[in-house]
């Protein structure tokens, strides 16, 4: 008799991200935008605008809703066969508490090859410092992206730098082709509406605009399988002292 064999179970993927203190208006109001908070894993529906259907504004949020608002430090990985998520946490705890809370001097709006995000209104060494260090130090961690996944990133065209990058990290947007942002659309790919989502956003993110950002802690987010959402597993303070919350994991 033939026996099916199972397919392999799906692997959770993590990612190192900055995102803001559930308590901070910058957290509320992007859950809000968004209709999910990745700290509780709780949804909501998106907030009605005026001049933008629900269902188009659904769309429009649906991809940033999916992973979480956040700004990545290191992008989604599955971890090596001889790692666990505990000795990940762990690691990622250690890592934390040697480094030193700052703050980005201002965020602004901004268009990124068609989707709107906040990003850094200026160069910040200290942001770029931990992102790269993050890139390297997690490596290990790491599993080997597979050919679907590198066929992938390379249908993008990617150039000579990236392709050198994904080779080597696995992410061709890392190092000196990374830019840090807080993603709060998909691609718009129809100016005028572009332009309209903005203005929201402008407005709705008003009490945060050419203001500092505070980079207090260092976040792993979990994604449990493929088209799932990514929520916090574990929120690290920069400097030492933890603000843990995890569905597998425990702090000693």
């Amino acid at each position: 008799m033939n026996q099916e064999i199972a397919p392999p179970a799906p692997r959770p993927r993590y990612a190192l991200y900055y995102a803001p203190r559930p308590e901070d208006g910058l957290a509320a109001t992007a859950s809000q935008w968004l209709g999910r908070n990745p700290e509780t894993g709780q949804t909501r529906a998106v907030r009605p605008v005026q001049g933008l259907p629900s269902e188009r504004l659904a769309e429009i949020v649906a991809e940033p809703c999916l992973y979480g608002f956040h700004g990545t430090l290191k992008a989604p990985i599955a971890l090596a066969d001889e790692a666990s998520e505990s000795e990940f946490v762990e690691a990622v705890g250690r890592f934390a508490a040697g480094e030193r809370a700052f703050a980005v001097p201002a965020i602004e709006l901004a268009e990124l090859s068609g989707f709107l995000a906040l990003v850094p209104a200026a160069r910040c060494p200290e942001l770029q410092d931990l992102a790269d260090r993050c890139v390297v130090e997690f490596d290990e961690f790491r599993r080997p992206a597979d050919e679907l996944e590198l066929a992938r990133r390379r249908a993008t065209d990617l150039t000579p730098r990236q392709e050198v990058l994904l080779s080597r990290w696995g992410y061709p947007y890392v190092l000196d082709e990374w830019r840090f942002h807080l993603t709060l659309t998909g691609r718009i790919r129809d100016d005028s509406e572009r332009a309209a989502v903005a203005t929201i956003l402008r407005q709705r993110f008003a009490g945060v605009l050419e203001q500092p950002l505070p980079v207090n802690d260092l976040c792993i987010f979990r994604q449990p399988a493929p088209g799932r959402p990514f929520n916090v597993l574990a929120r690290f303070r920069l400097g030492g002292g933890r603000r843990v919350r995890t569905e597998t994991w425990q702090a000693p």
